[in-house]
């Protein structure tokens, strides 16, 4: 599955969102990357990887158990693959730990465990324990004649082994870092200059006989830290009833007994518990049994502290503000006047929010339309559409409850939105609502006109300030008038609309990405200056690829900048050999999705709610949009050839899956793009570099050689 299949070069989704998720752990690997941040990226790898086994190997898990026989063994194959994978970054994981711990004790910070306090220490930890912990914890003693209880996959728990001459008891133990920071500050060794941590469950082996508070005898007790990852599958009907957020509600509690995919525990466990374990919690031949060390749940370095100067983290950059909006009477007076496109978290999300409070408090706005999938969990976007209501406008928003891991926070969102008068509506039969969509209309004149927004990313604020996404702010009404149609899609899907200008999934996304593609095809076919560019978060839909390998071979060059999953294997003789592709990891998660087609010429931008999956083109309602406005075109062009020109934080996509950094002369400059981008954003200025080059080499050689005859 990872290389050859039915004659097109095809890697295996799985093993290259496993490559990213290498790219990720480069990063806590880097010498430049200050430490805290490197201890944080140590985070960010582990929470991807929970998510990983949760959705992705729980899919494959579920086709190696449910294929045809024929196809059970291909898909048992890739398991096995995706294990050895796991256990190869586990142990660089692991090295990098060791050695950025190293780094924290230069700079005289300590993370300790319970064997290396001292008595003062000890003494502070135990009444730490017995003022702050004790309450929160809940152990279960285990037994044959009681199953165990089932254990929740966002934790992580202790096993432990209590032993006496009568008998040997086994009992589990939660660790509350739900309710208790996961690293705990405490005093430093006496005499000694430093700032000490320690993790929580080390505060708990200390005292662990008190955790059973005298019950049972014993001679000694020990701990193992343990994490079981559980199928994320919701299970849902495909028919959106009024019962279906009780269909939702039902299908959250049974995620929580959701099939085992994962089990995560310290190698140092005595056989006797590990085996009663595995025995217990029914762990069969396709799960993944994950030997690590006495840590686990390093999703919580993410929230890892800066004891330090402020230089051991990552400088902040400012915010760059927009002038056009500054100087204008307000937002909407100021998109009558041109386009706006926004670029968070360069730009600050609160210019959209303004758009939204903007609208409520006017009384020539009538009604205001939003699609929601995540938002912040104390929300200013969904404040001001209750602000709207409120001054008597019409307000609609499309909440979508399988917002994976959302689904939750989205009931409630619904039920609060619901309960302040919005006219809700819960998603698409069938489909996710994954736009990123708004529509304002007001009253000017004897004439409705729309305010629309349509962008990358999701209406949340916290994102924004590490996402990178765009948001086109328009006035444009022929736009305004087919995103108003989206909404009607929404609503009542039994309608077709036409769409001129817009993509809209599942209705004409993959057609119009086809006949574009299609088109650099015949523009390249005839010798004539063509190209495409593709920034996406995934690229694995099979036929888009197909036509891509296909323009290849009509000599259009493709370049690619996909931060995730790439099945497309590029470079490969007659296939493939004019697509290049990159991968950007850097302290912003770059999450936009821009389309660029060369058009002999005069280039046609599109930016997405969409990536490059079967799902978002087939299967959720997406929008694709057009960027018409020349200065926006430009701009757009401008970050979209830093990034190509980014000599720092890209990686080469190959189909070694190397994530071999993009090599960079000495005498040239070094190009790190979302500085840059940044920079460029602030000033107007670009710095001196090449621009992408459209030309195909193939067709450049074939000029060489007839210039040379």
């Amino acid at each position: 599955m990872s290389g050859q299949s039915e004659g097109t070069a095809w890697i295996a989704k799985e093993l290259s969102w496993l490559s990213f998720n290498e790219r990720v752990l480069q990063e806590a690997a880097d010498p430049e990357v200050p430490v805290i941040q490197r201890i944080r990226y140590l985070g960010i790898f582990s929470n991807n990887l929970d998510e990983f086994f949760r959705v992705r190997v729980a899919d494959v898990r579920r086709l190696a158990a449910f294929s045809p026989p024929s196809k059970q063994e291909e898909y048992k194959a890739l398991l096995e693959e995706i294990r050895q994978s796991v256990l190869k970054l586990q142990h660089r994981f692991d090295a990098m730990y060791r050695e950025n711990l190293k780094e924290l004790q230069r700079r005289k910070i300590y993370l300790i465990n319970e064997r290396q306090l001292d008595e003062t220490q000890t003494a502070f930890v135990r009444g730490y324990f017995h003022s702050h912990i004790q309450q929160e914890l809940v152990p279960i003693v285990l037994d044959d004649a009681n199953p165990i209880p089932e254990l929740n996959d966002a934790s992580i728990y202790l096993a432990i082994k209590l032993s006496s001459e009568q008998q040997t008891r086994f009992a589990l133990l939660e660790i509350p870092t739900t309710r208790l920071d996961r690293f705990i500050r405490i005093p430093g060794r006496k005499g000694k200059r430093g700032k000490v941590l320690i993790a929580l469950e080390n505060m708990i082996r200390v005292c662990l006989p008190e955790v059973f508070r005298g019950i049972f005898p014993m001679d000694e007790a020990s701990a193992y830290t343990i994490k079981l990852t559980r199928d994320a599958d919701l299970e849902l009907g495909e028919e959106v009833t009024h019962t279906f957020v009780e269909k939702m509600t039902q299908s959250l509690k049974r995620r929580k007994k959701g099939d085992p995919v994962r089990f995560v525990y310290d190698s140092a466990m005595p056989n006797d518990l590990l085996d009663y374990l595995v025995r217990r919690l029914g762990l069969g031949r396709l799960d993944s049994m994950i030997p690590g060390g006495r840590y686990h749940n390093s999703k919580d370095f993410m929230r890892f502290p800066n004891l330090g100067p402020a230089y051991l983290d990552n400088k902040q950059l400012p915010v760059i503000p927009v002038p056009a909006i500054d100087k204008a009477q307000n937002i909407l007076s100021c998109l009558r006047e041109q386009d706006i496109l926004l670029h968070y978290p360069y730009h600050s999300f609160n210019y959209l929010t303004d758009l939204l409070k903007t609208a409520a408090i006017d009384p020539a706005v009538k009604s205001i339309k939003a699609s929601l999938y995540r938002v912040a969990s104390n929300s200013h976007v969904v404040d001001a559409l209750l602000n709207a209501v409120a001054n008597h406008k019409e307000v609609t928003v499309v909440v979508e409850l399988q917002a994976r891991f959302d689904e939750e926070a989205n009931i409630a969102l619904s039920q609060r939105l619901t309960d302040g008068g919005v006219n809700v509506i819960l998603g698409v039969p069938g489909l996710k609502v994954h736009s990123k969509l708004i529509s304002i209309v007001r009253q000017e004149g004897s004439v409705q006109k729309y305010y629309s927004h349509i962008g990358t990313g999701n209406f949340n604020e916290k994102t924004a300030t590490v996402y990178t996404d765009f948001s086109l702010l328009t006035y444009d009404q022929a736009l305004g008038d087919e995103v108003a149609k989206v909404f009607d899609f929404i609503a009542y899907n039994y309608k077709r609309h036409e769409f001129k200008h817009l993509g809209v999934s599942p209705l004409n996304s993959r057609e119009r990405l086809l006949a574009l593609v299609e088109h650099e095809i015949r523009q390249g076919s005839k010798g004539r200056e063509c190209g495409i560019t593709l920034k996406c978060n995934n690229l694995v839909d099979r036929e888009l690829i197909d036509k891509l390998y296909e323009a290849s071979s009509a000599g259009v060059p493709v370049r690619l900048i996909v931060r995730g999953m790439c099945s497309l294997v590029p470079g490969v003789k007659g296939l493939s050999e004019n697509i290049e592709a990159i991968s950007i990891v850097d302290g912003f998660l770059e999450h936009p999705r821009v389309y660029v087609f060369h058009n002999s010429g005069e280039p046609r931008y599109f930016i997405s709610s969409a990536d490059l999956m079967t799902r978002n083109i087939d299967f959720r309602v997406e929008v694709t949009c057009p960027i018409y406005s020349k200065p926006l075109q430009e701009t757009l062009q401008a970050i979209i050839d830093l990034q190509w020109a980014d000599n720092v934080k890209a990686r080469i996509i190959d189909a070694s899956q190397s994530n071999t950094f993009r090599p960079r002369k000495k005498s040239s400059a070094k190009v790190r793009s979302q500085l840059l981008t940044h920079k460029y954003l602030s000033t107007g200025k670009l710095p001196r570099m090449a621009k992408l080059d459209y030309r195909s080499r193939l067709k450049l050689k074939a000029v060489k050689s007839k210039a040379k005859k």
